[in-house]
């Protein structure tokens, strides 16, 4: 087992991390890892849940927190002992797994740019969460750091789905902070995603007699043609605006090469605003294509922005950051789905996410850790600092 130094210098901790293959579906290795070094640190509970990691605070304190003065959590079982008195409580989470490998291994540092296969999605982010884990030991609030198996991968195979299965009382939390990469900002909400097969229908033909058949696939050209010129709605939800997209992603058609093809598939993507429901995403692509055979093969709607909730609206202030909407999915809409208010926030350009050259800013690692040790803290944020305790240049 490759040990972990979560004490020792973020960046190095990072290159670790980057440097433990974790590809999806074969993350054991690095979760052992994690598991091994999270245990060490006395004041955490630590639980395993396939190849997914939580580490537990459980302080006992009634003090006020970072959310209100004291109070319990309304109409909710509170996570630690009978009679700890326990008010507040943070999940700071991201995910182990990463896309394939693109020659992007092992890790390398060039200059103020660490590179390598998931340096920016995500163990950039889950470094900062793991000195965080470590290095805190009585936080203002309670927190949970949930490091999970398969994001990358279909949502049934998701780690944090796995967890609210078997264990739904350790995601319970009046806060969740995705270190997904946001350029160290946050980016709130995110959209939702429906995926769908368009069929147009023909009838075959030797192509030697085309004039017998009806080509489905010439046919398609009526579909594609609709998409091209589909305008994209833009849609404000507390000051942020959430483009909205739709493309086809397959086209597929035909069974030999000498047979007009009878049917063709068009699979379509499309990308919509939280304010819509699944339901509401669903009749919004059958509005468009109202004559064809339309199947949605998964719809996952997003999750609202929740600026004005309480606990985002304060950590938000103290980080001092401009949110922007989160274009894309992440795992902010399971815990919406579990009532519970999330945002992304974590280093990394998220535009870099799944390239063969990502990589992730040490700036920017150093920056979430001080401001969400700060945050957790009740202290003021420090700057930055590298390897000799000198501020970094921004």
């Amino acid at each position: 087992m490759i040990p972990l130094n979560l004490s020792g210098d973020l960046v190095e901790l990072t290159r670790a991390l980057v440097d433990v293959p974790s590809e999806s579906g074969d993350e054991a290795a690095l979760a052992d890892a994690v598991e091994s070094a999270l245990r060490a640190c006395a004041h955490l509970t630590v639980e395993r849940i396939g190849n997914s990691v939580v580490a537990r605070t459980d302080s006992a304190r009634t003090a006020p927190g970072r959310f209100g003065s004291g109070r319990t959590v309304p109409g909710r079982t509170v996570s630690g002992p009978v009679g700890s008195g326990r008010t507040e409580r943070v999940v700071v989470a991201g995910h182990l797994d990463t896309v394939p490998a693109a020659g992007n291994l092992p890790s390398r540092l060039d200059g103020d740019l660490l590179h390598g296969l998931g340096a920016c999605d995500m163990k950039g982010g889950v470094a900062v969460a793991l000195r965080l884990a470590a290095t805190l030991t009585a936080p203002v609030c309670d927190v949970t750091y949930v490091f999970y198996e398969c994001e990358e991968l279909s949502g049934d195979r998701n780690g944090l789905n796995r967890i609210a299965a078997e264990r739904p009382d350790l995601l319970e939390a009046d806060l969740a902070i995705l270190m997904e990469p946001s350029d160290a900002g946050v980016e709130a909400g995110c959209q939702g995603v429906l995926n769908a097969d368009i069929t147009v229908r023909g009838e075959r033909a030797h192509t030697a007699r085309s004039w017998r058949g009806v080509n489905a696939a010439h046919r398609a050209a009526a579909v594609l043609r609709r998409l091209d010129e589909h305008t994209a709605e833009r849609i404000v939800i507390d000051g942020l605006e959430y483009r909205e997209g739709l493309n086809a992603v397959a086209v597929r058609a035909g069974v030999a090469e000498n047979v007009v093809p009878d049917t063709c598939v068009i699979t379509v993507n499309l990308r919509f605003a939280p304010s819509r429901s699944a339901g509401q995403a669903e009749a919004y692509l059958r509005g468009l294509f109202p004559e064809y055979e339309v199947e949605v093969t998964e719809v996952v709607p997003g999750a609202l922005p929740g600026l004005r909730q309480g606990p985002v609206a304060a950590l938000v202030e103290v980080l001092g950051a401009t949110p922007r909407p989160k274009l894309g999915w992440t795992d902010v809409a399971r815990f919406a789905a579990l009532g519970t208010p999330a945002l992304n926030y974590g280093p990394g350009d998220p535009a870099l996410a799944h390239t063969a050259g990502e990589y992730v800013p040490v700036g920017q690692l150093r920056e979430c850790e001080a401001r969400l040790a700060a945050w957790l803290t009740g202290r003021a944020a420090e700057p930055p600092t590298g390897r000799a305790g000198e501020p970094l240049d921004r």
